[in-house]
């Protein structure tokens, strides 16, 4: 498995520079297999033109057959350094620039991981799942990679990708051949990413396992939304309105940028909400919310905490508007982020979040009256209906950082 890494930025820049001010494309919007012949020299990507295998000599018709050659000019593409425009592939003028520096160029490369699926994910006659949900294979395979404190076994990073991307798909009537061809074809796949991210120096590959490099580590922070070092970051209060007994509060860093539609799931984790209710936000008066709706909200897609907000400003967030759980939000200072602290992350807090669906903060305080009351007549009814065999296992006072933030880790960008 274990092969030359850093190589693409090398590669890519010398395409950038073989391509000039642009070459003539096939119709197929491919590179002419007279250009490929030219490049696999320039470029030793490894591909074999006209490969011989046992005493057959194999033509090669497109240069889509060849692998390396293909990603390569795919992921220049993604990566919006070249362009294709009247059947010419041409650089993009504006991102020229990025020729000259690589350790921007890098950043460029892995930043457009994302959006190569389609040419890094070539499993042959059968498409693997992986392939199909590319998204969100790679999303969990970054993020098993960005949490860990070790190397990551490639049998694990195989698992947690077959596990995304499994139960989107009805596989019950495979045979257990067919599954696990289906399943090796998607291991097969990871590989190839695995070994796309080593030749950008961003993980290191073994035979047997891989893991993020520190530029690695840090590219994979920007494409979660994290801030870098230095980068400001705003402290939050969180509280539950009209809730005590215990209170219930959140102290919060969250990026200054980050926007509203961003900050509402941070706030579910953070909060222990599952997410299944309307939501809004009001800030000096206007209500932000998903756009397109009845209510009239303004998009909060549109909206970040620093341009709304500076430090002493409150506003409020709304959850399932039956219960109507708000939480009144104080701006407490801007900070900076800080080097190995994962953002949004939980500084304090207290209280355990209430169970959805109870009725609100009236509701809720009628619960805890009904549970510190074993001879009330709907004790049983209500241990039944929060799936507890004991009033002993409710803590409403029950609250652990490092759950939330184990939580707020698995966020990722979208």
């Amino acid at each position: 498995m274990a092969e030359t890494v850093g190589r693409t930025v090398e590669q890519v820049r010398a395409l950038v520079g073989w391509v000039g001010t642009g070459r003539r494309l096939t119709q197929t919007g491919r590179v002419t297999l007279a250009d490929a012949r030219a490049l696999l020299e320039v470029l030793d990507t490894g591909d074999r033109m006209d490969p011989v295998i046992g005493e057959r000599t194999f033509k090669t018709k497109s240069s889509e057959e060849l692998y390396h050659l293909t990603l390569l000019v795919e992921w220049a593409k993604a990566a919006r350094l070249l362009r294709v425009a009247g059947g010419r592939l041409l650089p993009v003028k504006k991102n020229a620039k990025l020729v000259d520096h690589p350790d921007e160029l890098r950043g460029a490369l892995f930043a457009a991981l994302p959006r190569i699926g389609p040419a890094v994910t070539v499993s042959g006659w059968l498409e693997s799942l992986f392939s199909h949900e590319y998204g969100r294979g790679l999303r969990v395979l970054l993020h098993r990679l960005y949490t860990a404190t070790a190397p990551v076994p490639l049998s694990d990073l195989y698992g947690v990708v077959w596990q995304a991307v499994s139960p989107l798909y009805v596989l019950d009537d495979l045979s257990p051949d067919r599954l696990r061809h289906l399943r090796a074809t998607g291991d097969h796949d990871v590989q190839r990413v695995l070994k796309a991210m080593a030749s950008l120096d961003i993980v290191l590959l073994t035979e047997d396992t891989a893991e993020l490099t520190a530029d690695g580590r840090a590219g994979t922070a920007r494409m979660r939304g994290e801030p870098e070092p230095g980068d400001a970051v705003l402290r939050i209060l969180v509280e539950l309105a009209d809730v005590d007994d215990p209170r219930v509060w959140r102290q919060l860093l969250v990026p200054a940028d980050i926007r509203l539609d961003r900050l509402h799931p941070v706030l579910q984790d953070t909060m222990g909400w599952q997410n299944c209710h309307m939501h809004a936000f009001t800030i000096d008066g206007v209500q932000y919310g998903r756009s397109g709706g009845e209510l009239g909200f303004r998009d909060e897609r549109t909206a970040t905490l620093a341009a709304l907000l500076k430090p002493g400003d409150r506003f409020v967030y709304t959850y399932d508007f039956g219960d109507s759980w708000e939480h009144l939000i104080t701006v407490e200072q801007f900070q900076t982020a800080s080097a190995g602290l994962h953002h949004p992350h939980c500084v304090d807090g207290a209280g355990a979040c209430p169970p959805e669906d109870c009725g609100g903060a009236p509701g809720y305080s009628d619960l805890k009256v009904i549970l510190a009351d074993p001879g009330h007549e709907e004790h049983h009814a209500m241990l039944v209906w929060l799936g507890l065999r004991s009033a002993r296992e409710f803590a409403p006072e029950r609250f652990a950082p490092d759950e939330v933030n184990a939580r707020l880790l698995r966020l990722t960008a979208p």
